[in-house]
């Protein structure tokens, strides 16, 4: 059954720089196969308009673009259509100011920038107060990070920053994959 609610200007970026380790350096992270099958998945099943992979790193744009390129013109494509339709929704970008750059392409104006974080910020918006947001129509990208997260200076930029995933333990270590799926359905999912 379509679902006929009101459909966010929301786009999704998943970056691998600037991210932090766990020592807190600022790093470039590698690639994961499973991220960009997974979360392109989550992202054309919520309806985001564009889900970036964002990499400086030559290397790894090339591999990114090799997956993207198996299951959208190769083999992938015609042994599963749905794969091909999410995955069509990548776009391998070198930087978040190259995202919004795009974003500004399609729509005319810059995104609004929430980023995600493990870490509760005193400013946290919540997912009911996110999910308003959405409906004024403007542009917004949520940007989530590999590795240890997003290194402070992108969250410190951002204009909202997400109140992290609270489960019912203390542990709060989640793959990216399942925090975008989770967030998400809290954002769109029905009876939002």
């Amino acid at each position: 059954m379509k679902n006929e609610k009101f459909m966010p200007n929301l786009y999704v970026v998943l970056t691998h720089y600037p991210v932090i380790n766990k020592r807190g350096d600022i790093i470039a992270s590698a690639l994961t196969n499973l991220d960009l099958h997974d979360i392109s998945r989550a992202a054309r099943t919520y309806g985001v308009k564009l889900f970036y992979v964002v990499t400086p790193l030559s290397d790894q744009k090339v591999l990114a673009k090799k997956i993207i390129a198996h299951w959208t013109e190769g083999a992938g494509a015609a042994y599963n259509p749905d794969r091909r339709s999410a995955l069509e929704l990548i776009k391998v970008k070198d930087t978040i100011v190259d995202v919004a750059e795009d974003i500004k392409s399609i729509e005319n104006s810059y995104p609004k920038t929430v980023t995600t974080c493990a870490r509760r910020y005193p400013a946290s918006i919540g997912y009911a107060e996110f999910r308003g947001i959405l409906g004024s129509g403007l542009p917004h990208l949520l940007i989530f990070g590999t590795a240890w997260g997003l290194a402070e200076s992108l969250i410190s930029e951002a204009d909202f920053v997400l109140e992290p995933i609270a489960g019912m333990t203390g542990y709060n270590h989640l793959s990216v994959r399942s925090a975008v799926a989770i967030i998400l359905d809290r954002l769109l999912g029905p009876g939002k």
